[in-house]
Formats: structure tokens, C-alpha cells, sequence
């Protein structure tokens, strides 16, 4: 008697017909009107092939360009890293790493050097056949000390990368056994590779799922299938329109509406509502998305880490991740690794820090302070209700003599004009796959995206030993101990980790299980997504 669930297999590979899957059902015991339900379920669920995606999504700015150096939020990610183009390996659905550009690689014994088997048959959308080289020079983009990339300090390591025959060699100063998971980072994607070892990236060009027809920086990008794309499994839709929609409010109501097929960051004041409107589905995918507040620990008052913990034991986590998160998330700890991580320290190893407001008055006075005036500079594109949340915490804080004025900033420029700039704002960080990854790109020494301009010697030595060690014993006492030197001594307040709440048209259908280290599927949803039959 034949399987449902292998029938079901060979109908969604298209190894099967739809008359063929009916006699098998029927043959396996089941009436024609559960067969036609089942053969129906199963037809939605297989890929088709057509039409035009159309994405609302937060983080964009008119300041935004295509060069994946200097990519910095949602939009910039999801059109760069999720359409046009490929890195070296890539982040699969189940968290394990794959190859994409590269085939495969392999690693010396002392994780210093690493060779990347270079997949053949890859073009890029004007036709010329990706090449070692290509990749060569879109690392070398990131590497020096003119560089102006975001991922220069996951790279800093990198010595020399050279082409041999059909592999990229990458040689190393120190052992780094997450290598090959940095290479899956949305700034080191592969372009074509210029004369003179520059990379051609001004108009867009990769070696990516689609092409790129129209953008308009922070308002709208359109995109078209490659027809030569080496994925034969992706790439459903005819076109992409992605569409920049920073109000929350607006994102609902164009989904709802039917101007939009797909949006991010759901409105967490109306997610019960959404979840129960006809016609949408809403995705809450669990992983590592945390937001934080960072201070600039080397400008006064915040260079006080006293000050810097008096912060900490105000906030009130527990209130945040329930009247602002509606409980989709989990505390923080006021470090970045998070419950998708490997080496997440327990609350045995690491005790979980609570509101309290005596503990925070005794570090304010060990700063020199019987109370303080500060501003906390927020928007709604820092991360989900974050203004509303300021609040909260101006609230909880002033028990303690910290008086915390919400200064209000506008969405656009705030990645621009007030990260990285004002010296106490909110940002967010999406779910990095290993530990050496965010520390070594928020938390080391002079990297470009270190927030809190925070510095600290042992972490520092800490981050190295933690590359070059193979043993995962070793290896978790060294990131373990880590964690609380930036709990203890950094320059973040890390209080709640986010559920990714995406939400879609029920004419949109998605693969059983998606990535959780980005929303939108890993921001590959123009990829693996299509539209239902």
C-alpha cells in the first residue's frame, strides 16, 4: 500500500502528478473527498513559480548605497544580501552551515589557514563567470586600514587572501575555527572583481537570485528573476519590490490591504489583532535578535562603569519583555549571546541581573553621584517600541535618582545621524550563528560597529584563545567567562532578547522551517519563499 507521506515528497519535488498522487491516496485507504483536501494542502505547499513580491520593511534610509561595505539595516540586508547577491557559505533553515559560492572548504590543523573550493558555473548578471579572483577581491574590500566596512572587525585576523587554481586561500595571524560561519556575513558578499582588485558594486551587480531593475535609496528597489541563477530550487518569483515602510502602523495596513505581500517587525501593540484578521499569517521565528542601549564608555559620565551598572540595575527586564515584547522573547543579561548561540552561559554560570534600584543607587554613589541627569536618545526603528520603552525605563530609573530624559529622534538618519554618534541611543542586533562573530564585530577593540566604544584587555585576550581553540570544553569556559566581562564591565544595557514577528499574506507560502538568525527566513525570503497555488 502505498505512503501519504511519500506520495506527499514526490508530488512537492514534482515527481508526481496531481492524478497520480489522487489514485495513491485513494489506493492507501482514504475517500476522495480526504484525498482531494490532502492533494490540495500538498499543492499549496509546493513551489510555484510567478508573479511579483512585494516586501514592506523597516530600516532604510536615504542614505543607503550598495556597497556591502557599508550595508547597515533591514532594507539594505534583505535587497543586497537576500536578492542580488551570494557570500561564501550561507546560513541553511536548520542553523548548519552550507556552501554557496563556495563548494566546499577545509581548514589546517591549527585553524589558520583555510582553503575555499570555488563553485564553477557560477555568472553574475552581466554574464561573466564568477571567478576566484571575484572573491579575492570582494574580501580584500573589507580588509586595510583605509577600509570604511562594518565587517572589519570579523576579518581583522586575515593576513593574506590569495587565488590558487579553483580555490581561494585565506591565511590567518591566529587559529579561527569559525571561519568558514564568517564567511556567511551580508557585507561579504561576492562581486565582480575590477582590474585593479577593487570590486565593481555601484550598480548592483552579484552572482544572486535576482537582478536589479530600479532603486530609489530608502523608498523602493525592484528587482527581476536571474535566469541563469545556479540554485535551481530558488528563486520563485518573477520579480521583487521592496518597499520602505518605517511606521509600524502603515506596514499592518498595507498588508492587510494587499498592498504588500510580507512586512517585518510587526506592530507589537496590535500582533493579537493581526493574528486573528483573515488573510494573514503571522511568523514568529525564536533566535538571537536583542536590542540594546549603548553608552559611549570612553566619554564622561559613561567612562564610570559604576555609572555604567547603576544602569543596568534600573532597568526594569521583566516589565519590558511583558508589557512591550507581550512576552515574545526573553530576558537579557546584559551580553549578546543568546539562547540560538552554542555557548549561551546558564543562569548557574552567569546569575540572571533583576531590577533593583538599591543596588543601582550604590553604584550611582560609588560613581560620585547622589543623583543624575541623563538623555537617552531614541526612535521606533532603534527596535520595536522603543520609544515606549524608554519610558518605561525613565520611570523604573528615577527610583534609583537616575532621571532619564526620552529624546525622541526621527526614523530616518537615525542609523546615520544618532548610532554611533550620540553618546547614550537604542539599536538592535540580529542573531549572529557563533560567538567569535559578534564579539569579534560589536565588542573588540577598534571595530567599527563597537557601539559603546568599549575596550577591555582580558576580553580582548579572551577573543583570540577563543578563535584558536579546537576543544569545545576549553572553548565554552573561555566564551562563558566572556560573557561576564561584558555584563559585568561593558558598555550595553541588554535587556530582553525579540522573537522575529513577521507577518504574510496567506497567498504567500513559506518552507516548513525557517532561518532564525535574521527575519524574513534569514532575510532570504525573496529566495525561498513563493506564492501558493
Amino acid at each position: 500500500m502505498p505512503d501519504i507521506k511519500t506520495l506527499s515528497d514526490y508530488l512537492r519535488t514534482g515527481r508526481i502528478d496531481r492524478r497520480g498522487f489522487m489514485r495513491g491516496a485513494i489506493a492507501a485507504g482514504l475517500t476522495i473527498s480526504a484525498a482531494t483536501g490532502l492533494a490540495d494542502r500538498v499543492h499549496a505547499q509546493t513551489p510555484q513559480k510567478g508573479g511579483r513580491f512585494r516586501i514592506g520593511i523597516t530600516g532604510g534610509a536615504t542614505s543607503d548605497d550598495l556597497d556591502p561595505a557599508t550595508t547597515l539595516d533591514s532594507y539594505m540586508i534583505n535587497v543586497s544580501f537576500g536578492q542580488l547577491r551570494n557570500c561564501l557559505t550561507e546560513i541553511a533553515p536548520d542553523g548548519s552551515l552550507v556552501g554557496e559560492v563556495a563548494e566546499s572548504w577545509e581548514g589546517s590543523e591549527d585553524a589558520t589557514e583555510w582553503v575555499f573550493k570555488v563553485r564553477k558555473g557560477v555568472e553574475f548578471h552581466n554574464g561573466k563567470t564568477l571567478m576566484p579572483e571575484d572573491v579575492v577581491a570582494s574580501l580584500n574590500h573589507h580588509r586595510g586600514e583605509d577600509t570604511k566596512s562594518a565587517a572589519k572587525g570579523i576579518i581583522a585576523g586575515i593576513t593574506e587572501v590569495k587565488a590558487d587554481g579553483d580555490n581561494v586561500v585565506v591565511t590567518l595571524d591566529g587559529g579561527n575555527a569559525d571561519l568558514p560561519y564568517l564567511m556567511s556575513d551580508y557585507h561579504l558578499v561576492i562581486c565582480p572583481a575590477n582590474d585593479d582588485g577593487s570590486i565593481a558594486w555601484q550598480n548592483g551587480e552579484g552572482c544572486g537570485a535576482y537582478m536589479l531593475e530600479s532603486y530609489d535609496p530608502g523608498v523602493r528597489t525592484l528587482v527581476k528573476r536571474n535566469p541563469n541563477y545556479w540554485k535551481s530550487d530558488r528563486a520563485y518569483f518573477d520579480e521583487v519590490e521592496t518597499l520602505f515602510i518605517s511606521d509600524p502602523t502603515a506596514r499592518t495596513s498595507a498588508l492587510q490591504s494587499g498592498e504588500v505581500d510580507a512586512i517585518n517587525n510587526a506592530e507589537l501593540k496590535t500582533i493579537h489583532l493581526l493574528e486573528r484578521a483573515d488573510g494573514i499569517n503571522v511568523l514568529q521565528t525564536n533566535g538571537n535578535q536583542h536590542c540594546t542601549l549603548p553608552m559611549m564608555s570612553t566619554e564622561a559620565p559613561f567612562d564610570n562603569n559604576d555609572l555604567r551598572l547603576a544602569l543596568k540595575y534600573a532597568i526594569d527586564r521583566e516589565e519590558w519583555l511583558q508589557k512591550i515584547f507581550k512576552g515574545r522573547g526573553s530576558l537579557g543579561n546584559d551580553h549578546p549571546v543568546g539562547p540560538a548561540n552554542q555557548f549561551q552561559a546558564t543562569p548557574e554560570e552567569i546569575e540572571q541581573r533583576t531590577y533593583d534600584p538599591e543596588k543601582a543607587k550604590h553604584h550611582l554613589k560609588k560613581a560620585g553621584h547622589d543623583s543624575i541627569d541623563l538623555k537617552l536618545h531614541l526612535a521606533e526603528t532603534a527596535f520595536p517600541g522603543a520609544v515606549d520603552a524608554g519610558v518605561l525605563y525613565s520611570e523604573a530609573a528615577a527610583k534609583a535618582g537616575i532621571n532619564i530624559e526620552i529624546v525622541r529622534e526621527p526614523n530616518d538618519g537615525y542609523w546615520s545621524n544618532v548610532w554611533l554618534v550620540k553618546p547614550w541611543c537604542g539599536s538592535y542586533w540580529g542573531g549572529r550563528p557563533t560567538e567569535d562573530w559578534i564579539f569579534s564585530q560589536i565588542y573588540s577593540t577598534g571595530a567599527d560597529w563597537n557601539e559603546a566604544r568599549w575596550s577591555n584587555e582580558r576580553f580582548m585576550e579572551l577573543l583570540k584563545q577563543g578563535r584558536a581553540t579546537i576543544d569545545q570544553d576549553k572553548r565554552r569556559e573561555i566564551y562563558v567567562e566572556m560573557q561576564r566581562i561584558v555584563r559585568d564591565d561593558g558598555g550595553s544595557v541588554i535587556p530582553t532578547f525579540l522573537a522575529y514577528l513577521d507577518a504574510t499574506s496567506d497567498k504567500v507560502a513559506t518552507p516548513e522551517q525557517r532561518a532564525n538568525n535574521w527575519e524574513l527566513d534569514g532575510h532570504r525570503a525573496a529566495e525561498r519563499w513563493w506564492f501558493a497555488g
